[in-house]
């Protein structure tokens, strides 16, 4: 037998195994499109998370999440250009080019994209359809193309599956080099994990039961064909399927992190990257208008450049003009919610007056650009109390922000009870900030752009409300700790707000976030 007979031979034994294996997938309950809730109750659940559990099959937008937030702009360029090739390649090519551009260079050990930032964007992708089969399932075991990295985190944390069937990606000298394991070793590898997970579950003995749509890989064909039942799902199906609730999330999401605050498709990311240089000049004429002009010119020029504020006065009645001379030659403290770099600059816009604002560590270029006065607290609770007195003894505004860092989502952190100690009275703030295409906020070392982020958006919103003045040695008449002040004032403000209140602190997200307690370079701290 010639080549060319035996390269014929072994593509008519190829096509043939295909073919079976379609006719395998199909006899399984292709026709069905969801499993009855009888079947499913204590059974193990293979979901295939692109075709069954997200209401698009479309993996794009979380790769170019991951080249932005890992690899920069210019990565992020390089794949939006490569996207019409991309499309017209089969789905393993395809992929393959996207882990090529996305992952080539990357240290192992500094990729947190997974656990920090693409976990809000499932979640916001996931169907309620598709998660109420899987919920209902006793052990969960999902099937992703992209690589294990990018998934694992959020199956995992945010909706409890035991086995993450991911793609695997080589490594050199603690960096990704771009290439996936082959699907081949995969396969195997992932075939015997099932098989060890499902024990005795197996064909003809109430096996597993899987749920997807028609996989696009063979590795996903041969994983289904250990399940004794396969239920379909169009793409046509999962566009009618409704967005999952907050309110259903099985873990709340509380962090993340990432500058992009939209889900970037290939048309989003293009208005992106065409919007950047508008959005930079605009930022910076937002920035000097708040460090040059004085309120009363920078405020309505801000609002012409697109920046829109809100400003409520909880006042139950008018204030003589006596009470308010002297309300203006006393010092005050006001607590706020912390939501940017940005909230003592809008409160002092919005008394148009100048504050001092006590911070924790803003990077030092933030400190000389900021047009109000800003003192830095230690940590040491002693000296920060000192400090805080001194200020309020000389006269000053100031503004405090007892969670010591930035909360993005509907959630206040912690209250620290310090403010409650320098003060007999408060006057609490609560802030509340909307964007659409960047993130104010960040954990990563480059923090002295927050603010530039925040004023690239097209139309950045802050709202500030301010509440009555509060004695902070009793709640209702009724004398009180520190501790019982500072969660009542968290619990008045979250009310205000809408916000849910957590014990969580700073340390936490950062934890989470960055696998640090917030401790990074001194001349570049987080907040």
């Amino acid at each position: 037998m010639n080549s060319k007979s035996l390269l014929k031979s072994l593509y008519l034994i190829y096509k043939f195994s295909i073919r079976r294996l379609r006719t395998s997938y199909a006899s399984y309950g292709r026709t069905q499109k969801h499993p009855p809730p009888e079947k499913l109750s204590g059974k193990t659940i293979v979901c295939d998370m692109e075709g069954g559990l997200l209401r698009t099959s479309s993996t794009f937008p979380y790769f170019m999440l991951v080249a932005l937030e890992a690899g920069g702009l210019l990565r992020g360029l390089l794949l939006l250009i490569l996207c019409p090739l991309i499309s017209c390649l089969s789905h393993e090519v395809g992929l393959r080019v996207m882990v090529m551009v996305c992952f080539l260079g990357l240290r192992k050990d500094k990729f947190r994209v997974g656990r920090a930032v693409l976990p809000k964007f499932f979640l916001e992708e996931v169907g309620l359809e598709g998660f109420e089969v899987v919920r209902r399932g006793g052990r969960r075991v999902c099937v992703s193309s992209m690589p294990t990295v990018m998934v694992e985190e959020f199956l995992q944390g945010y909706l409890d599956v035991e086995v993450v069937l991911g793609r695997e990606l080589k490594v050199f000298g603690g960096y990704y080099t771009g290439l996936m394991v082959e699907e081949e070793e995969e396969e195997t590898k992932a075939s015997l994990a099932l098989e060890e997970l499902l024990g005795d579950e197996k064909v003809g003995k109430g096996g597993a039961v899987g749920f997807g749509s028609y996989p696009n890989s063979l590795r996903k064909q041969r994983l289904f064909s250990h399940c004794e039942e396969v239920y379909s799902v169009s793409e046509a199906e999962k566009r009618r399927w409704h967005p999952l609730p907050s309110s259903k999330y099985p873990k709340p999401l509380v962090f993340h992190d990432g500058r992009i605050a939209f889900r970037p498709t290939p048309l989003a990311a293009l208005c992106m990257f065409v919007w950047l240089p508008l959005g930079f000049l605009l930022a910076s004429a937002r920035a000097l208008s708040f460090i040059l002009l004085p309120y009363v010119l920078s405020i309505p020029l801000l609002a012409l450049l697109g920046m829109r504020n809100r400003v409520v006065t909880s006042s139950p009645s008018p204030r003589k003009e006596e009470e308010e001379e002297e309300e203006a030659r006393s010092s005050r403290l006001y607590i706020t919610n912390h939501r940017t770099l940005l909230d003592p600059l809008v409160i002092a816009a919005a008394l148009r007056r100048n504050v001092t604002a006590t911070t924790y560590s803003v990077s030092r270029i933030s400190e000389w650009i900021s047009p109000i006065r800003t003192v830095r607290l230690t940590r040491n609770r002693e000296e920060d109390k000192r400090r805080m007195k001194q200020l309020l003894e000389e006269g000053e505004l100031v503004v405090v922000c007892p969670e010591g860092t930035t909360c993005r989502e509907p959630y206040l952190l912690r209250f620290s009870p310090l403010f409650t100690e320098v003060s007999r009275e408060v006057t609490p703030v609560a802030s509340e900030t909307s964007v659409t295409m960047f993130y104010g906020t960040s954990t990563n070392k480059l923090k002295f752009l927050d603010p530039l982020f925040f004023l690239m958006n097209p139309f950045p919103c802050y709202e500030v409300e301010f509440m009555g003045r509060v004695p902070t040695g009793s709640i209702a008449g009724e004398v009180c700790s520190s501790y019982q002040m500072a969660n009542h004032l968290q619990g008045e403000i979250g009310r205000l707000l809408g916000f849910h209140c957590t014990s969580l602190t700073r340390k936490d997200k950062y934890l989470m976030l960055a696998g640090t307690a917030g401790v990074v370079d001194a001349d570049d701290k987080g907040r």
